[in-house]
């Protein structure tokens, strides 16, 4: 993972995902998030999540638009503003990040391996706190 910072945004891979919303037509940019967000939410907790960048972008995108969620201004996120997203995306995006906060996910690793891992998980425990919360 390519990062330059902490945010959610702040790598490579996000930064691209931001692109990869804006390049969506207006009716399919939540199928872009749920997409990503199942993706590491439906796997179990033997199988080791690789990559993860972009389900954390997506979830900052649902909490964006939650009660109380930080908008995303980014210049590496998406530069269109998202039509409001169902709000069925929240509890996918709770356990996409649940996931990715448990063993056998390499975002954790990486961080950890980093030395970042608890300033990354205070990002992500914010993030889940408004998304459970909405």
């Amino acid at each position: 993972m390519g990062a330059w910072d902490i945010g959610h945004f702040d790598n490579d891979t996000a930064a691209d995902f931001g692109g990869r919303v804006d390049d969506a037509e207006p009716g399919g940019k939540a199928d872009v998030l749920r997409d990503v967000l199942a993706a590491v939410a439906d796997t179990g907790p033997e199988d080791y999540v690789d990559g993860g960048e972009e389900a954390v972008a997506a979830a900052a995108l649902v909490a964006a638009q939650c009660p109380g969620g930080d908008p995303v201004t980014t210049a590496y996120g998406p530069k269109h503003p998202l039509p409001p997203l169902p709000t069925d995306l929240r509890p996918l995006a709770v356990r996409a990040l649940d996931r990715l906060t448990a063993k056998n996910a390499e975002p954790l690793d990486l961080w950890a391996d980093a030395g970042a891992d608890q300033e990354w998980l205070a990002g992500i425990a914010a993030l889940r706190a408004v998304l459970a919360a909405a």
